[in-house]
Formats: C-alpha cells, sequence, structure tokens
C-alpha cells in the first residue's frame, strides 16, 4: 500500500540505517537512500524528492538532524526522528521543528511501522486530503457550549472538525481552566462513537495503588479487597472514548499498560491470565509539560508520542480577549437562568475591568467571579467585577515598606485561592496552581490564618 511512498534515512551508524531499510522494506515503502551527514542528506533529498525523511539527531559532521529538520520544515517535507538521546533540550529543540514522530532506540519493527502508519494519516488530516466532499463532512460541527469568535479559538475548533470524525489519539493541552474537558466532549460528540460512552477519568484524583484496578479492572481475588469482578474504565468504553484528564499523573506502571492498549488494542484485568480486545478512542489532556516530564522520567516518551499524535493546544483566556465579554454574558444568562435574578449585563466600568484583568485561572476563574458578581449585584446590572488584587509591585505595601515573607506568602495564596474560586485541591485546584501537594497548603493556610471566610 506505500509501495509510492519513498523514504529517505539518515542515520550514521551503517548497522542501524541497513535494520531501518530492512524494516521498511518489509512494509512496502520504497528506501531511496541513506545519507550519514547532513550534507550528504540535502544532496540526495534534492535528487530523490523523497515523501518522507527518517532521522537520527547525532549525525557525522558538526550539524545535527534537529539542524536539517529545520530546513525540512520549511520546504514542506514531513519527517520523523529516531534517536537515543531523551534530554529535555534535546526534546525541546526536537519538539520546536513540528516531527510526525519520535522513536527511542532500541525499539521494535511493529513500533516503527506503526509509528509511520500514524504519521503518513495525521499528514493526511492535516492536509485535509482525508475531507472528500461525502455527507459527513457536510454535517455543520456541534460545538455545544463552547463559546468564543476569536482567531485563536477559531483554530482550536478547526482542529476539532478536522480530528473528530476520525479514530486518532488527540493530546489537549493547555493552563488549567482552560476548558480541555469542553474540547474532549465536542471531539466525542462529533464522532462516530456518539452513541457510545464517554468515560472521563481523572488521572490526578486516581489513588497510586488502584489506578491499573481503575483503568483496566481486576479479577475476582486478584489482591486483598477484591472482593468481586470489576470491570476497568476501558471495558466501560468499549466502542466510545475514553478521556484521560491530567494524563501527566498517571503512575509509570500504568503508563505502561495504556501504551499496550494504544498499540495492541487489548487490555488485561489484573490477576487475569487472558487478554481481550477494547474498541475505544483515546483523548488525553494535561496543563503539564510532558517534555520535562519525559525529560525527567516521569513520562514514558514512547507514551507521549503515541497520545500526541494531533496536538491541541488550548490557549490562555489572556489570548482571546474577544471572547472575554462573550463568555461573561453567557454565564451571566446561565446564573439568571437558573435563579431567576434579571441582571441583564456589565456596566462600562465592570467591562473595562474584565479587559483589563489577566485571567491567571482562566475561563474557570472567570466563570467564578461573574457567578460571586451576580450573587453580590443588586441593581439590574453587574456595576464593578471584584477582582483579586494584584496592582502592588510583589513585596511592598501601601506605604512603600517591604512586606514580611509571611505576608507575601498570605497575600499569594489568597490570589490563588481566589483565581480557583476556593476551590484547595484537585484540577483546577489552588494546590494545583501553586505546585504544591494540597496537604501542604491546608498546613500553610492553618499556620498563616487563612479560612474560608477570607477569600
Amino acid at each position: 500500500m506505500n509501495m509510492n511512498e519513498k523514504i529517505l534515512i539518515v542515520e550514521d551508524e551503517f548497522i542501524v540505517a541497513n535494520d531501518l531499510k530492512m524494516i521498511l522494506k518489509k512494509g512496502n515503502y520504497n528506501v531511496v537512500g541513506i545519507a550519514s551527514s547532513a550534507t550528504q542528506a540535502r544532496t540526495m533529498i534534492a535528487a530523490k524528492r523523497p515523501d518522507w525523511v527518517l532521522l537520527d539527531i547525532i549525525l557525522k559532521g558538526n550539524e545535527t538532524g534537529i539542524d536539517l529538520a529545520r530546513e525540512l520544515a520549511t520546504v514542506k517535507i514531513p519527517f520523523l526522528f529516531i534517536s537515543a538521546n531523551t534530554n529535555q533540550s534535546i526534546l525541546e529543540a526536537v519538539k520546536k521543528t513540528g516531527p510526525y514522530g519520535f522513536m527511542v532506540k532500541p525499539f521494535r519493527e511493529k513500533d516503527l511501522l506503526v509509528m509511520l502508519d500514524i504519521a503518513r494519516y495525521r499528514h493526511k488530516i492535516e492536509n485535509q486530503q482525508e475531507l472528500k466532499t461525502g455527507e459527513k463532512e457536510q454535517a455543520v460541527p456541534d460545538f455545544g457550549e463552547i463559546i468564543g469568535q476569536s482567531p485563536n479559538i477559531k483554530k482550536v475548533l478547526h482542529k476539532v472538525s478536522l480530528v473528530a470524525s476520525t479514530d486518532t489519539s488527540v493530546l489537549i493541552t493547555g493552563e488549567s481552566g482552560t476548558g480541555k474537558e469542553r474540547i474532549a466532549h465536542a471531539i466525542h460528540k462529533n464522532s462516530a462513537r456518539k452513541n457510545k460512552p464517554l468515560v472521563v477519568v481523572n488521572c490526578a484524583a486516581l489513588p497510586l495503588s488502584l489506578a491499573e484496578s481503575e483503568l483496566f479492572g481486576h479479577e475476582k481475588g486478584a489482591f486483598t479487597g477484591a472482593n468481586s469482578l470489576r470491570t476497568g474504565k476501558f471495558e466501560q468504553a468499549h466502542g466510545g472514548t475514553v478521556f484521560l484528564d491530567e494524563i501527566g499523573e498517571l503512575p509509570l506502571d500504568a503508563q505502561v499498560k495504556l501504551l499496550r492498549v494504544l498499540q495492541e488494542k487489548e487490555i488485561q484485568r489484573i490477576g487475569g491470565n487472558h487478554t481481550f480486545k477494547v474498541d475505544v478512542r483515546i483523548i488525553a489532556a494535561t496543563n503539564r509539560n510532558l517534555e520535562k516530564e519525559v525529560a525527567e522520567g516521569r513520562f514514558r516518551l514512547d507514551l507521549y508520542y503515541r497520545l500526541n499524535v494531533f496536538p491541541i493546544e488550548l490557549p490562555p483566556l489572556k489570548n482571546r480577549k474577544d471572547d472575554i465579554l462573550l463568555l461573561a454574558n453567557h454565564f451571566l444568562s446561565k446564573f439568571n437562568k437558573a435563579n431567576g435574578k434579571g441582571i441583564t449585563g456589565f456596566s462600562d466600568k465592570a467591562q473595562q475591568q474584565l479587559l483589563q484583568y489577566s485571567w491567571p485561572g482562566n475561563i474557570r476563574e472567570l466563570e467564578h467571579l461573574i457567578e460571586r458578581s451576580w450573587l453580590l449585584s443588586t441593581g439590574h446590572e453587574i456595576d464593578s467585577i471584584e477582582l483579586p488584587t494584584d496592582s502592588e509591585s510583589p513585596g511592598e505595601t501601601t506605604s512603600g515598606e517591604l512586606s514580611s515573607l509571611e505576608d507575601m506568602e498570605r497575600k499569594h495564596i489568597m490570589q490563588a485561592l481566589q483565581a480557583c474560586g476556593g476551590k484547595v485541591f484537585g484540577p483546577g485546584g489552588a494546590a494545583e496552581m501553586l505546585k504544591i501537594p494540597a496537604t501542604t497548603l491546608y498546613s500553610k493556610m492553618k499556620k498563616l490564618g487563612i479560612q474560608q471566610e477570607h477569600y
């Protein structure tokens, strides 16, 4: 099926290059050459015009595969990396070049062919060759409650409409409170799986010891306390979609098993000795920098590239200025409907406040603040918004004296709590925003005398 797809291998170790050539030939690819340096690769690219380039990072000469990748990106020749190097700065440099895959040496033959299949598929989707003028594509996507007209959100929704009808994995990235779960729902709702379940798993809330049992199920007697058979989330989602929220929090053991589900499309319950097929589409989301997690050994690189087939990055609210008032009015009418309070809109002053604030807690913070202003409002419109104060420069009091560390910490924690609508732990909570364990935050609040009614 791939006979016309020409691949150039850029790899300076002859044995590795030869292995790659054998695997690709077996997979029906047409290998047009092997180059061991960037210079040699340039000559071959000009002469052979490959459809794909497989790139190692360390090459002969003083140029790397990353240097060559930048050139390939400008001439729009898609490429994939194969490397033994996974440190963070290399990973970040690799990501900037926009590869269609990254494989760590050593790897299995099957993994390389699967990675190429995924890469070709993604390349097709992005170039919209898949979008034939059939009835399916004529259907207007239903984006439900996703509010927004800004160019940034339109880009996101365009990506959703491209990928929804396919079965490919999607990785949604973005800060807390940007609406990642909404996007996952929109993808499921516009897919052929829409009448089957969408099972949401919050990986941050899974107890370490139970993560695998929650995801993959267990047989009766598999461990102490396993009194009956339990079906995992993947079984429950059969035919539908699994949304793994905060995937960066998944323990490494569970990551290995998840990789197996993605590769083999099968699961094995804990304590079970047979595997069975599951048909699920996986959408994952994270507010962490997964490259950093990979480099520090907390997240598997092979899993990252299997999930990152089709990345969708959600912009923070401060980069969606055109949508702030739209969202604010949407929330206002939602609260009006629920409680019959007839507040018609926002004063000019309130609108200015909404537009000038930086929204560290994003849409979630906006919703909390609108609700709060709505509750406190007595007139027909909301005339001002009680925003967290970030006017003073850090560490200075109004009189210009330096404030104590304790005061700064108290103020910082209260701002975080305000931004999170008072939520301390879990996704979108203040502990997450401050990057400290919830237990630590609770003890700090106690020590600094911050009580629930203070924010």
